[in-house]
């Protein structure tokens, strides 16, 4: 691989100028390079904060920081500095994609708003990534974890007699992340078909709530408010965790058909014809009647023997695993869930790419970057003529030659 058009993947060819930093906008560029666009993730002198976001680490480097800057490029600029600021405006000319995330306008003061990136590079998906989008909440900073607490989410989150929680990872940055990358998809093939960029802006707070779905459905289709329910679902009976001889069990029967299973499997098949069970909403409605049935049936073996039983007869269940445990299952089912990236001393362990292509398979080959790692190599490119938009400089092997 040579760079620009001879990247390997299905974006290959598309240059990405990365402005984001942290989690939703990193996240994002993470899953353009891993399929084969030349992500260059522009920083300021001090780096990506989430370089210092410790412990825990690997080596001197955040593993949170690891974790979603495979596959780029790295130049330090101050875009303070007239001759720093003029280099990533000519990066901006040179891009197809830019993402940034930017408090709403914050780079317009440097030339690199939409309006000016536009008017130097009229073909440019130019994606934005705020807290709250760029009108009335425009001037509020933007944290996952303000936006679980301001969508609803942490009421949704907790036992009913408890307080609120947050969920355990930004969940709201990773959704808002993979609908900038949605956008940018999407903007892309408009361009193919029309010559024409556009800017696509996602927030997240509009992510949180398409992402609460039934719940945000509830409220909006019904008028019902959502609550805490511990682990229970609001509709579906069983779907919970349910205690065993051992370790509690996710147990669901999301349809009749399922829950008849699971009463064949515990060897009660009379309760699946009890009128107050035989049907979804009569086993939601008398849950309180049913635990203690299901419970007392469970409490015979221990949970690994009732999930191989259960799945071996449909019936959707699985353990409660720490993160080890989840990598080691997803090892047993044979999805390869770690991947490494680079080679020798740089080589770092890390999360599969999530999408399976069968003709342009994710590629893996440049470990995240030290800070300006390419700076010189870049900044020498971007002085070189150019007449128009184009994919990356020839830096050696990229992210997109497959795995």
């Amino acid at each position: 691989m040579t760079g620009g058009s001879e990247r390997g993947g299905p974006l290959a060819g598309v240059l990405v100028a990365d402005f984001s930093r942290v989690l939703a906008g990193p996240y994002a560029t993470m899953l353009l390079a891993d399929l084969g666009a030349d992500v260059v993730k522009v920083e300021g002198p001090k780096g990506d904060d989430t370089r210092g976001w410790t412990p825990p680490a690997r080596g001197e480097v955040s593993t949170y920081y690891l974790g979603v800057n495979r596959g780029k490029r790295s130049i330090a600029l101050d875009l303070r500095d007239p001759g720093d600021a003029a280099a990533a405006r000519e990066l901006a000319r040179r891009a197809d994609v830019l993402v940034e995330n930017f408090r709403p306008g914050g780079l317009a003061r440097y030339g690199l708003g939409y309006d000016a990136v536009r008017a130097a590079n009229p073909g440019i998906v130019y994606a934005s990534i705020s807290g709250f989008g760029s009108g009335a909440g425009a001037h509020v900073p933007g944290y996952d974890l303000m936006v679980q607490a301001m969508s609803g989410l942490m009421s949704l989150t907790g036992e009913p007699d408890g307080p609120p929680y947050r969920a355990g990872i930004s969940v709201f940055d990773v959704m808002a992340g993979n609908h900038a990358v949605i956008g940018v998809l999407a903007a892309l093939r408009h361009r193919e078909a029309t010559g024409r960029g556009q800017h696509v802006e996602v927030n997240l707070l509009s992510s949180a709530l398409t992402g609460l779905v039934n719940h945000s459905s509830a409220y909006v289709a019904g008028g019902v408010v959502p609550y805490r329910m511990g682990n229970a679902h609001p509709s579906v009976f069983p779907y919970e965790p349910l205690p065993t001889a051992d370790d509690d069990l996710i147990v669901t029967a999301a349809n009749d058909g399922q829950f008849r299973k699971l009463c064949e499997v515990l060897g009660i098949p009379e309760v699946a014809d009890d009128p107050r069970f035989a049907r979804n909403a009569g086993r939601t409605a008398h849950r309180d009647e049913l635990r203690p049935i299901l419970v007392e049936r469970l409490a015979a073996r221990g949970a690994a023997e009732w999930f191989e039983l259960l799945v071996a007869a449909g019936v959707p269940s699985g353990p409660i695993n720490t993160i080890d445990g989840g990598f080691a299952m997803a090892e047993r089912f044979g999805l390869e869930p770690i991947v490494e990236v680079g080679e020798g001393e740089r080589a770092v362990p890390t999360t599969r790419h999530p999408i399976r292509f069968s003709e342009t398979p994710a590629g893996y080959a440049l470990p995240p970057p030290e800070l300006d790692e390419h700076g010189a190599e870049l900044r020498k490119w971007l002085t070189e003529p150019h007449s128009g938009p184009s994919a990356g400089p020839d830096l050696g092997p990229g992210a997109g030659e497959g795995e």
